[in-house]
């Protein structure tokens, strides 16, 4: 059976379209708020969804998404409550979702359960930052034959070799990580972005998005030619942060939403 991930890349194809992966880190402001802002920029157009799953030591995250991290975790938000969230929403919710973040909830919540609950949840892929390949196959034992795709990251400093290496094993789709920094802190090199971009299409046919560090539609623009879809996470999340309070959330998030996904 052809999962969300694989279908969603496949009708964007079709379309001439490229994806838009949006990240939302859960909890923030809280969990109630993250289903209505899925619903909402699923409505606005975001094709497949990232949802941060809010960690102590997020080290791949910039500041903007540690801060929400915290926030987070302030208000009590854990991997369990999470998954019932997303469980709550598949009734009438229909874009692809991906737990994004580290390992140590997951293994701490236990692999085997994990899981299982995803994927009754409705979990369609997972990206765990700080699992490499040749130390995944403790949590893939559980979660390939639970259809949850796991979804790989490449960097600049990635060499052929371990290109080839990680998209053998990866599925879903490829997020290349457009600097080597952390999430929302530079600015990515179109001129770099497309030579490496050109360098792993040798290699894998697999989907590539382009994400760190996009944040308009410019840039969304600039970099989706090159690639199959882009991220937007940190840009997002500032933008939920500084609304938080305001009743106009979901619209304001919408709107930014609907500007991205008409350039692409």
């Amino acid at each position: 059976m052809t999962g969300r991930i694989q279908k969603k890349f496949v009708d964007l194809q079709k379309n001439g379209r490229k994806a838009f992966v949006a990240y939302l880190t859960a909890g923030h402001p809280d969990l109630e708020t993250t289903g209505k802002l899925i619903s909402a920029l699923e409505k606005a157009g975001v094709d497949i969804l990232e949802i941060g799953v809010p960690f102590s030591d997020p080290t791949a995250d910039g500041p903007v998404i540690q801060a929400s991290s915290q926030r987070a975790l302030k208000g009590g938000v854990t991997l369990s409550n999470i998954l019932d969230m997303i469980g709550s929403l598949r009734n009438t919710c229909d874009i692809p979702l991906v737990l994004f973040g580290y390992y140590n909830p997951i293994f701490s919540y236990g692999n085997e359960k994990f899981a299982q609950r995803a994927i009754k949840a409705g979990v369609d892929g997972i990206l765990v930052v700080d699992l490499p390949p040749e130390e995944a196959q403790e949590l893939r034992k559980y979660t390939d034959p639970a259809g949850i795709d796991f979804i790989s990251l490449i960097a600049p400093t990635t060499t052929d070799e371990r290109i080839s290496n990680i998209s053998r094993n990866a599925s879903g789709f490829l997020y290349y990580i457009s600097i080597t920094g952390v999430t929302g802190t530079e600015k990515p090199v179109i001129e770099h972005v497309k030579a490496d971009v050109e360098r792993i299409r040798k290699i894998t046919a697999l989907p590539l998005v382009v994400g760190f560090g996009i944040s308009t539609p410019r840039q969304a623009s600039e970099f989706a030619a090159c690639a199959d879809g882009i991220v937007v996470g940190s840009a997002l999340v500032r933008l939920i942060e500084e609304h938080s309070e305001s009743h106009d959330l979901l619209e304001i998030a919408s709107s930014f939403a609907r500007d991205i996904r008409n350039v692409l």
